[in-house]
């Protein structure tokens, strides 16, 4: 019954149809995965996408949760003996979070308020008459409730007045009324706490020292930096609204007749003032903090989506460079599967300076490795570092010139450049250098080659790095340290999970970390079929893995089409199609009169299959579609080939900005309120959302990604802050 109700709630929330939310919850309830029911159960969901399929799972998710609450609400009710018929009745019929406590509020049991202090001396007889207004003398009233524990008329009137003021304060109708005031026009306000105004870390919140504006009208970014500075204790934030129009409503509300009036109306005043007042506007806190968390969290995960999907260069040989000053370059040279070959440290820059050494050093290891891509960090020394290794380079190719051979390697493609150079993000590289990961791996080098292998390893194949490191260290979020932190890890997880079956997994070279996020996986089993590679041997087919401990058929199903063989005998084991479909390409191929093999190669063979002639009560058009679209490309990989990028030689630092410079950058992060570039000067600068095109932009990722290669103007540079501001506008991109 409960599942009904749920699937009907959701289905109305969301603007799904009913049989699409029911068989999406049958199939989560089952224990399928988001990315394996939006790929291979398309017919059972009605089409949903990943983005949808979550939907409904967090929206199940909080519904058991009021379910759960409500069990808890009903036995606290019904042992103070308070659960009547129609209370029990508008309970079961309540699934709004908020309205739930409302009704539970009156016996819910506190801590001793004056209320109760009250009720205990005997006076709510007295608030009762009060309220109904059947006084015609108060005072007189009063006495009359004059004992042992009410010294006087003005205690107890004073003790009915706080219980009045309760009565208001625990009403849904009042929290109605002064909820909806606050929704319509509370403003959020912060002022700085004058004793850290003239601190350092005071001035990162110097916008906000005395800021106000519409609560609903506050951006996520803008709410996170308040509470944030709140947190440090450098700023005070209140959300308020006109009280006195509060405090009018509620007494037109709770208006007595005659002689009790002035009373009742005081009690409805201290009501809101002491009790309502803040509880609404903790709650309006709570509420605007979460969705402002929804927001940050959002944009953490497309951003994560973006960097994890960066584009991979493939398997080359390549060489990985950590950029320093001090402590000097850290170079690695791995094989075109990541393995490190070679590791060493030459000193170009000051202070040590030994430039020469390091050129035939570097040149030593180019030749001896056959490198065919470089990636340097894109930190410290990044930019110094990036002119050295061209000025190597050139030197190389001039001394092939001059001794009469080809500038392009034996080993190298046609038409491929021999050397790429490419600067790659740091972000993270520290965090996984140091990690129980990196030291498992590396046992016997230390953090700085970790680190540098990182570097090399993502230029290779973001996704594959990435996944190792927590993906809240990486860097390309706003405020993520401050949102909700189980909410966090579990968008992000969903994120990584959602990329890596996008993608899709050699099996035969992936790693634990990267097998773990793969469907139906998880770290033991993922571990069980590295273990089984380990000892018996690369696996020639997606079958073979039923032989892995403890996979059994549900996790099999779950995960074997989001596992790629290269080279297997049979091709489709190196593609999206799910093995439960293997005999209907099978059939496809017989009616065809070739294997299964032709069907893929020969597009004219594939453009005789009717789809329609293989429809069944299990399969449909939408995974007939896909079955098509994947023959055509078995295996494809869905993310863009890696490109080179060169910044503006006019500019190092950020003293070499002037305003209206047009200079190439790179986006580095993106956030609510827009872009943050990289143009070569180690403080990336800001394009406001407003200037990021010639039309109004709502939200950023719709015009521009993570790592895009743009071109930016510069219109105002902040050295004292080391801020740097660019627009888009009117630039042309290339």
């Amino acid at each position: 019954m409960e599942e009904n109700t749920f699937a009907s709630i959701i289905a109305e929330r969301t603007g799904l149809r009913l049989a699409q939310v029911e068989g999406t919850l049958n199939l989560l309830d089952s224990g399928a995965t988001i990315p394996f029911i939006a790929r291979y159960r398309k017919e059972r969901t009605g089409g949903l996408d990943e983005v949808q399929i979550a939907n409904i799972s967090e929206h199940n998710e909080r519904l058991g949760e009021i379910a759960r609450r409500k069990e808890t609400i009903v036995k606290t009710i019904a042992d103070l003996q308070q659960m009547t018929p129609e209370l029990q009745a508008r309970i079961n019929e309540c699934w709004d979070a908020t309205e739930l406590e409302d009704i539970y509020l009156p016996y819910k049991p506190k801590r001793r308020t004056r209320a109760q202090v009250a009720r205990e001396h005997g006076l709510e007889p007295l608030a009762k008459q009060l309220l109904a207004g059947r006084v015609a003398d108060v005072e007189a009233a009063a006495r009359r409730f004059v004992n042992a524990d009410v010294a006087n008329a003005d205690e107890a009137i004073q003790g009915a007045k706080d219980i009045i003021a309760e009565w208001v304060s625990e009403d849904e109708r009042s929290r109605q009324t002064v909820r909806g005031i606050f929704r319509r026009t509370a403003v959020i306000r912060s002022k700085v706490v004058k004793s850290k105004a003239d601190t350092d870390e005071a001035q990162r919140f110097s916008d906000y020292f005395d800021w106000s504006e519409p609560l609903r009208r506050c951006v996520s970014h803008r709410l996170l930096a308040m509470r944030r500075g709140e947190a440090e204790g450098v700023l005070r934030v209140s959300i308020g609204v006109d009280d006195e129009e509060c405090v009018g409503r509620l007494q037109r509300q709770w208006h007595a007749q005659g002689a009790a009036a002035p009373v009742v109306s005081d009690a409805v005043a201290d009501g809101y003032k002491r009790l309502l007042q803040p509880s609404i506007e903790n709650e309006m806190a709570a509420q605007s903090k979460e969705k402002a968390d929804e927001d940050a969290i959002r944009v953490f995960a497309e951003n994560l989506r973006q960097l994890l999907l960066g584009a991979p260069l493939g398997q080359k040989r390549v060489m990985g460079i950590d950029p320093g000053f001090r402590t000097g370059c850290k170079v690695v040279c791995l094989d075109a599967q990541g393995n490190l070959l070679h590791h060493e440290a030459i000193f170009p820059h000051p202070p040590v300076r030994k430039p020469a050494e390091a050129a035939d050093a570097l040149s030593a290891m180019l030749r001896k490795y056959r490198i065919e891509a470089i990636a340097i960090g894109n930190g410290t020394a990044s930019r110094e570092t990036k002119m050295f290794v061209e000025t190597v380079i050139r030197a190389l190719k001039e001394d092939r010139a001059a001794t009469g051979r080809n500038a392009q390697p034996a080993h190298a493609n046609q038409g491929e450049s021999p050397l790429s150079l490419f600067v790659v993000s740091e972000d993270g590289a520290s965090i996984y250098s140091a990690s129980k990961v990196a030291r498992d791996e590396f046992p016997n080098e230390d953090v700085t080659v970790r680190g540098a292998v990182s570097i090399g390893r993502r230029l290779m194949d973001p996704l594959a790095e990435l996944v190792k490191i927590d993906p809240k260290s990486i860097g390309v979020g706003q405020y993520q340290h401050d949102v909700d932190q189980a909410k966090l890890k579990r968008s992000l997880d969903q994120t990584v999970e959602s990329c890596v079956n996008l993608v899709g997994v050699n099996v035969n070279t992936a790693s634990v970390h990267l097998l773990t996020y793969v469907s139906g996986l998880g770290p033991a089993l993922a571990k069980n079929i590295v273990d089984y590679r380990r000892e018996n041997g690369a696996f020639s087919s997606r079958a073979q893995l039923k032989k892995v401990p403890r996979l059994g058929p549900a996790a099999f199903e779950q995960c074997a089409g989001f596992l790629r063989i290269a080279n297997a005998k049979n091709p489709l084991d190196n593609s999206a199609v799910h093995p439960e479909r293997y005999a209907l390409v099978e059939r496809m191929a017989h009616d065809c009169g070739c294997s299964v093999a032709d069907l893929i190669a020969d597009k004219n063979i594939r453009a005789r299959v009717n789809i329609n002639s293989y429809i069944s009560d299990e399969v449909g058009v939408p995974t007939l579609t896909d079955i098509m679209h994947e023959l055509e490309k078995p295996g494809r990989d869905p993310r863009q080939a890696a490109e080179e990028f060169e910044f503006d030689s006019r500019v190092a630092a950020i003293e070499d900005l002037s305003v209206g410079m047009e200079l190439p950058g790179i986006v580095t992060n993106i956030t609510n309120f827009g872009a943050f570039v990289d143009v070569g000067v180690h403080q990336d600068g800001l394009v406001h959302v407003s200037q990021l095109a010639d039309k109004f932009v709502s939200n950023p990722t719709e015009v521009v990604h993570l790592h895009q290669h743009v071109r930016v103007r510069v219109t105002d540079v902040d050295l004292r802050r080391s801020r740097i501001s660019l627009t888009m506008k009117g630039v042309a991109q290339g």
